[in-house]
């Protein structure tokens, strides 16, 4: 199901833009239906009545502390799509539905499947699946039609391929991941081949949305190419994730959605990353809460267009930490050690205008090594109006606390270089050029 998306910037940013995709109305109770699960190998069929079932509501006082916290209600039914305000942030009504935000999962009619060597199951039909056992080879093949929704419940579930995802989802309207209270592990060791013309690269690959959520961990180690890999928006609620990739640990086009869960991610590449290849007004991530640990040798998290932080608890260690065309950090507390930029806000989408790092809240502790570098840089505009800022960059070399290429704006919070409070941005001479600053202090 593809996503009303639109994101749209403030008078903050010199342009504006907008995207949107309309869709029908999709309710996400389970109706009454046969179920069957296709055994590729054994081609064996069995089936299961499915009864109507409904969803616990997240109640009215957390939705309130949500909007309260957020600005925004993350909190919605189904039918609500991700939207925008003019406040030059993401809207967050409606990112996440009732159902995104179940840790567990009613299997009273669900059926079990058990993970075999050497074999495919494939669910083409609506319903909950229970995942369980340890197999080499065994995948998962999600083939159902457009306004199907999957749920598959992992218990305990221990899968090594040698060059194939164990989790493959080729259609549904959206496939939830959930983690019962168990270990589950999923590795594939050898370099990804090719379904006919889909070019799998990860351990789980989605051409659809997909919800992580449960009370489990799950781990996943990508030896050649990425640990989850989205074509549409991929939505994270609960759980603890350990990833280990060659590539990008979580990647998707359109979309990254966190509301909460643990994430200990170590990645030769990025470990967030969303980007669409075809439509650069997309690719967006948003995080309201969570635990990340992030050592990347490229990026810790990078989106094309806007990236949103409102909370979370962050240890980054990275080439470059934290980058998109728009940033917003409105609250969290970060601990960022990087080589290159510490955050870094450059134009990576021709649908907005000038790239903008705001700062509205949070406790941020940047620490640079190396000798030309940025704790923080913007090829555009800088606006910090609350949280802390304390950066330490290294003396020798042409090193900048902020480098902005646009304008800077300072009208609150704590600003501190090097063990010492300041009480302005120090700039660098626009365009970049650094001659004559005092790197002590960042100022001329």
């Amino acid at each position: 199901m593809k996503k009303k998306l639109a994101i749209i910037l403030a008078a903050l940013m010199i342009g504006s833009f907008a995207a949107c995709n309309t869709q029908n109305t999709q309710t996400e109770t389970n109706t009454a239906k046969t179920v069957n699960v296709q055994d590729v190998n054994n081609t064996q069929e069995t089936a299961v009545s499915e009864n109507t079932s409904s969803h616990t509501n997240i109640s009215k006082n957390t939705a309130a502390v949500l909007t309260e916290n957020t600005q925004n209600s993350t909190v919605s039914d189904e039918s609500s799509e991700t939207s925008a305000n003019n406040s030059g942030k993401l809207d967050t009504d409606g990112l996440f539905s009732d159902r995104d935000l179940e840790q567990t999962a009613d299997t009273s009619n669900a059926v079990t499947i058990t993970a075999k060597d050497d074999q495919t199951q494939t669910i083409t039909e609506e319903g909950v699946y229970i995942i369980t056992g340890s197999a080499n080879n065994f995948t998962v093949k999600v083939e159902a039609d457009k306004q199907s929704k999957i749920q598959l419940v992992l218990d305990g579930l221990n899968v090594t391929n040698s060059d194939f995802p164990v989790i493959y989802i080729v259609s549904a309207d959206k496939c939830f991941i959930t983690t019962t209270d168990t270990a589950n592990s999923l590795s594939v060791t050898g370099t990804f081949k090719a379904d006919s013309d889909t070019n799998t690269d990860a351990v789980i690959y989605s051409k659809d949305d997909l919800v992580f959520n449960g009370t489990g961990s799950l781990d996943i180690v990508s030896s050649s190419g990425n640990g989850i890999s989205g074509k549409d928006d991929i939505k994270f609620t609960g759980g603890t994730f350990n990833i280990q990739s060659a590539k990008d640990s979580i990647e998707a086009n359109d979309s990254i959605l966190i509301y909460d869960g643990t994430f200990n991610i170590t990645s030769a590449k990025d470990g967030l990353h969303s980007e669409n290849n075809d439509d650069d007004s997309v690719g967006y991530i948003y995080i309201l809460n969570g635990s990340f640990s992030v050592n990347a040798a490229g990026d810790a998290i990078q989106a094309t267009t806007v990236c949103q932080i409102d909370g979370g608890t962050f240890s980054l260690t990275a080439s470059e930490c934290i980058e998109s065309t728009y940033l917003q950090i409105n609250g969290g507390s970060f601990d960022i050690n990087a080589t290159d930029d510490g955050i870094n806000c450059s134009s990576k989408s021709n649908s907005l205008g000038t790239p903008t790092l705001e700062i509205t809240g949070g406790n941020l502790n940047i620490t640079m090594s190396g000798n030309d570098v940025d704790c923080i840089d913007s090829n555009g505009n800088i606006v910090v109006s609350g949280g802390t800022v304390n950066v330490t960059y290294p003396a020798q070399g042409p090193s900048e606390a902020f480098d902005c290429d646009g304008t800077a704006t300072y009208t609150g919070g704590t600003i501190i270089i090097n063990g010492t409070q300041v009480d302005s941005i120090p700039q660098s001479m626009m365009g970049g050029g650094r001659n004559g600053m005092n790197r002590n202090f960042g100022r001329w």
